[in-house]
């Protein structure tokens, strides 16, 4: 008997019921390793598979075996999802699944009605599948209720566990775990679910948390995959320069007149159903009515949609049950909400806009085609505006295209997946974790809460200190209160936070800036329009067709004061969309020195290829990293990741008179550009005994900076936050060392 029989046979009827129905003629790689780890050992799990492989249903065909042969009096799973919507696609699958069973399942998150959630807490049993906001509001809420719920409880199942390591919701999760671990007295099994992990051992630590338990992270014989896969490159055609430089602020129809771009992707999807990928709900938003000028200007049906996280869940479900229907012919323009494992049916192609932002989302996204036996198929489109014969040289390059190649060679060649890269200092939730616990609790004295807050898993880098320093604030601005008998409980402004549903929630919700120029002391201040997340003052965003820098920020108010100043900015400032791993930096380095050809490039793509190396060949870009631009402009080509990039320019920031350098300025992480009227030896000379001393992280933030990220950022000490900057957004070991390979250069 194989393993596999052996397997098969402990299982209930009803699941060898489920597996008959659907004629599987055997048990996949991925369910076979999850039984055995279930079955035969206490261990935690990790399954790591592609997209549609059967992750979910061999994780719970051996647990439900569990159930059923031994019922807890509690409930006996907690499945934890990210997305509501994949709580509900779940909810209906297990449902079918669980028909003759008689073990339940109950979904609850904020659209589910009291009176379902009703019936598990008066009987409480089978799987709850929930989301970490609606678990929060539980343990504050329903504290005294937890054991009860929760008592026998034995298997915790967390789905895309790629979007939760090393993130504040993902360690939200680790906090609640160990909350409830504390209450029921004992630590449930826990099982991973994802698509693609950078790191399988780092995922496998974060998964056990602090349970002392090993985590299974098993290996099996995954079936071959073949990709469709295209790269596309267009420059904005038809048009004189203005016209190409105001093309985004046109309307859709006069956009695509100008853009070949538009139309080529609007013919990659039209008659197909697919997904189509942006990297923000504006280009999201854009591109959906660019589509739909399209469609109405050739007289052709309006099969398009739209998803991401700002709209309604009615409109967001709307687009999900069109996408299942599998009638339907629609086209769904989204963001990284659909990235995600709802399953919305067969998909015949995914089409990206621009590059994705990692390995990891660039594997997501081709993942949610290519279901029901067809190859995954993603199409990426690019487009830029045409330099002009005076464009600087950083402009001659398509860094957006040399990021796709380098996404997808590192994991062609490499199987590189970015690590996730856990917060030494969380404080945004260590403030809502102390307001939490207090909460649930009721009065704990300083060394009681510090003890039981500290060794959360996410807080063990917390200095003792540092915490100090937080309650302190947190006392003096009435978040909390201290008693009679010198405890701690809630305090009337931390009161007013919890009253909020809001609270649950440790992401930010969007909460659009007033931008205002003019003198607001004087009255003079105009109203410009709003952003969603404003730059630090200092820094630069476009809006309404200019450039202006921050002045001043009221983030209680929610104003943004600016200036104009004069040049161009092709992006309005992004928000904190995600870092760009150094090897992809490194890798796009690689594809301008190299002569490889990509089978996946098409004419223009391959074309617009092979002028960039041309001109990084000629420049010497890649080799000597410092080039001189003309006049006093010089520019720097470090290729280093979003940390690294960032450490570095707040380094030549800080020592700029030092340096003799002016005037710096940098478009994301691919280059740096300043002034300097002496030489590149006057450089690297003054430079040499500044590299000798290091970079202090610390000392590049600077002491008015306020650095608000996170949601409970704004309630922080100042202090509190330029170190958690310096200690987990930058990265002194790579700027560094990019640093003396420049200075080695000329030695």
């Amino acid at each position: 008997m194989t393993q596999a029989d052996r397997i098969f046979d402990r299982f209930p009827p009803f699941i060898k019921e489920y597996i008959f129905s659907r004629s599987w003629e055997s048990l996949r790689g991925v369910q076979i390793a999850a039984a055995h780890t279930v079955f035969d050992t206490d261990h935690h799990l990790l399954l790591t598979s592609g997209t549609a492989s059967g992750k979910t249903e061999a994780a719970f065909f051996p647990i439900l075996a569990d159930l059923c042969e031994n019922p807890p009096k509690s409930v006996g799973v907690l499945y934890v999802a990210p997305l509501k919507s994949l709580i509900n696609d779940q909810f209906g699958r297990m449902e079918e699944l669980l028909l003759e069973s008689g073990i339940p399942v109950t979904h609850w998150h904020g659209d589910v009605s009291a009176s379902h959630k009703r019936r598990l807490l008066e009987s409480p049993a089978g799987i709850l599948q929930i989301t970490p906001e609606s678990l929060e509001a539980m343990l504050i809420r329903r504290s005294n209720d937890i054991v009860r719920l929760f008592g026998e409880l034995r298997y915790v199942v967390l789905d895309e566990v790629h979007t939760l390591t090393g993130t504040d919701r993902g360690n939200q999760i680790q906090c609640q775990l160990s909350r409830i671990a504390r209450l029921i007295g004992h630590q449930p099994r826990r099982i991973g679910l994802s698509a693609t992990v950078g790191d399988p051992q780092l995922a496998a630590a974060w998964l056990a948390g602090d349970s002392n338990t090993p985590t299974d992270v098993p290996r099996f014989a995954a079936e071959n995959v073949r990709w469709r896969l295209g790269m596309e490159h267009f420059f904005f055609q038809n048009a004189d320069p203005e016209q190409a430089r105001d093309a985004k602020a046109a309307d859709p129809e006069k956009t695509a007149e100008l853009d070949a771009g538009y139309e080529y992707m609007y013919d990659c999807v039209k008659d197909k159903k697919a997904l189509v990928f942006s990297n923000s709900r504006e280009e999201t938003e854009y591109l959906t009515a660019t589509f739909r000028q399209i469609a109405d200007r050739r007289r052709e049906p309006d099969v398009f949609l739209i998803h991401h996280g700002n709209l309604s869940a009615a409109l967001r479900e709307d687009a999900e049950m069109k996408m299942k229907d599998a009638e339907k012919q629609v086209v769904t323009c989204a963001t990284v909400t659909m990235e995600l494992g709802i399953d919305i049916g067969r998909l015949e192609r995914v089409l990206q806009n621009d590059a994705p932002t990692s390995v990891s989302s660039f594997l997501q996204r081709l993942g949610r085609s290519g279901r029901r036996g067809q190859p995954p198929e993603m199409m990426m489109v690019f487009r830029e505006e045409d330099p002009l014969p005076n464009t600087p040289l950083p402009q001659l390059i398509p860094w957006g295209l040399l990021r796709a190649i380098a996404i997808v060679q590192l994991y062609i060649e490499e199987r590189f997946i970015e690590p996730p890269r856990e917060k030494k200092m969380p404080m945004s939730l260590l403030f809502h974790q102390t307001l939490s616990m207090l909460a649930a609790s009721g009065e704990r004295t300083p060394r009681e809460l510090a003890e039981r807050i500290l060794s959360l898993p996410p807080f063990r880098c917390v200095s003792k200190e540092d915490y100090r320093a937080l309650l302190v604030s947190m006392l003096n601005s009435a978040f909390l209160h201290m008693t009679e008998e010198e405890g701690l409980i809630v305090g009337l402004a931390g009161e007013r936070l919890l009253s909020s549903f809001q609270f649950f929630a440790v992401f930010k919700d969007s909460e659009d800036f007033t931008v205002r120029a003019g003198d607001p002391e004087k009255g003079t201040a105009e109203e410009i329009g709003t952003i969603t997340t404003p730059p630090p003052v200092g820094e630069r965003f476009a809006l309404a067709g200019r450039v202006w820098e921050v002045e001043e920020l009221d983030i209680r108010r929610k104003l943004v004061y600016v200036h104009p100043v004069l040049g161009k900015m092709e992006v309005s400032w992004p928000g904190d969309y995600g870092e760009i791993h150094t090897k992809i930096l490194e890798r796009m380095r690689k594809i301008l020195q190299e002569d490889t050809v990509y089978p996946y490039l098409k004419p223009n793509a391959a074309h617009r290829l092979s002028v960039a190396r041309h001109v990084a060949r000629n420049t010497g870009m890649t080799e000597h990293m410092l080039l001189h631009l003309g006049g006093s402009t010089w520019c720097l080509f470090p290729f280093l990741g979003t940390r690294s990039f960032r450490t570095l320019r707040r380094f030549l920031t800080a020592h700029a008179r030092e340096l003799g350098i002016s005037g710096i300025a940098f478009d994301g992480c691919y280059y740096i550009t300043f002034h300097m009227e002496g030489s590149r030896e006057d450089f690297l000379y003054a430079l040499a005994p500044l590299l000798a001393i290091g970079i202090d992280c610390e000392s590049l933030v600077g002491p008015a900076e306020m650095p608000i990220f996170d949601k409970f950022d704004p309630f922080i000490p100042g202090e509190l936050l330029r170190r958690a900057y310096a200690n987990d957004r930058l990265r002194p070991d790579e700027a560094l060392a990019f640093l003396r390979r420049l200075v080695g250069q000329d030695q």
